[in-house]
């Protein structure tokens, strides 16, 4: 068990916050253009040496070729598409931003599971829920166009695009996979005085994006009839979108979590549903119990099989599933750095997804389709 996003080490949280040949002309060859071989003319060289240089050209095209292809094999293929292809697509009522960040530029701080989980809901919305793939806009370090690569303004860039031009029977998804932190409120909208943020790949240098910024991006502009689903991997993630309801799974009822300074988080008429990783004060991580060699954020995991198995459930026996899921998985032998890691956190080491929502509704008679 890797931990994910960020430890609760004051710390880390400061550190992580501060900073050819000669003879006869050239022609191209038609089976690898990048390669050039010498025209024989006739009189210049005997049949055995136009075979001989046969040959070798048919090998050079041959090596070529493989060459090729284990280049290629080594590029990741985009998960966005063409970029001409943004300026000709229709709106669609189904449109998602999905990030996830493995922080490659700061080697002590790298995430292994952040693109799976990527993948993991890409697949899911496609596959279960009919989301037009040219409507999922993908923010990893893996993609080639700097318009994709997750930093601040892109993500911003990308939320705003996703919120645009709403309408009644959208339905929207935001998902994250990545680092998040706590940092002190001082606009006095939190109870508990630490403000909830996710990191940027550059927020060392272009700063985090808090919670309250999260929710005049894509809480405040949801209209009536639109519906956004925000489901956050990473820790200190629970009221991420500074909604005012929570829900707690083991009281089953939901509480107040209006800002005490009565500044405004609601919709414009629509509904905003966020479904994170952990509470506020928690952290949340990334295993391979799951799928042997390959890691994972442990709620998109559970979130997406559930989801793959049991389309539409109820938000209660959703979250009952995953609560469930978690237990069974902390108490197996797959997570003995589990543990290990309870140990080293005084036994403090927990993981409990919360769902929140911009207005409360009976989770045990309204089903999940994103």
């Amino acid at each position: 068990m890797d931990m994910r996003r960020n430890t609760s080490c004051s710390r880390c949280r400061q550190s992580f916050m501060a900073k050819s040949m000669t003879k006869g002309a050239d022609v191209e060859c038609p089976s690898c253009k990048p390669n050039y071989l010498p025209i024989l003319a006739d009189e210049q060289y005997s049949s055995s040496q136009q075979q001989h240089y046969g040959l070798r050209s048919r090998m050079r095209c041959f090596y070529s070729q493989i060459r090729g292809k284990v280049h290629q094999s080594t590029v990741t293929p985009s998960l966005n598409p063409d970029p001409p292809a943004f300026n000709l697509m229709k709106r669609s009522s189904k449109r998602a931003v999905l990030c996830g960040i493995t922080y490659n530029n700061r080697k002590q701080y790298r995430l292994k599971g952040t693109t799976n989980d990527v993948r993991n809901m890409r697949d899911l919305l496609i596959n279960n829920f009919g989301y037009p793939g040219h409507f999922i806009r993908v923010l990893t370090e893996e993609e080639a166009d700097p318009r994709f690569i997750p930093t601040r303004k892109n993500i911003e860039d990308s939320l705003n695009w996703l919120v645009s031009d709403s309408r009644r029977g959208d339905s929207l998804v935001f998902f994250y996979s990545g680092h998040g932190l706590r940092q002190p409120d001082f606009n006095n909208d939190e109870d508990d005085g630490f403000d909830q943020a996710i990191c940027p790949v550059d927020s060392q240098e272009a700063g985090m994006i808090v919670d309250n910024d999260l929710n005049t991006l894509i809480v405040r502009p949801l209209t009536p009839g639109v519906t956004l689903h925000a489901i956050v991997d990473a820790c200190h993630s629970g009221t991420i979108l500074d909604l005012p309801k929570v829900y707690m799974s083991e009281e089953k009822n939901w509480v107040n979590n209006s800002p005490p300074s009565g500044a405004e988080k609601r919709t414009s008429g629509g509904l905003a549903i966020s479904i994170s990783a952990c509470l506020d004060h928690q952290a949340a991580a990334d295993s391979s119990a799951f799928t042997p060699g390959e890691m994972n954020g442990a709620l998109t995991y559970i979130l997406a099989e559930i989801l793959k198995k049991l389309p539409g459930p109820t938000y209660g026996d959703l979250f009952d599933l995953i609560n469930e899921t978690l237990n069974n998985v902390n108490q197996s032998s797959c997570l003995a750095n589990t543990r290990f890691l309870r140990r080293l956190f005084n036994s403090n080491f927990s993981q409990t997804p919360l769902l929140s929502s911009s207005a409360a509704f009976d989770v045990y008679k309204k089903h999940l389709f994103l």
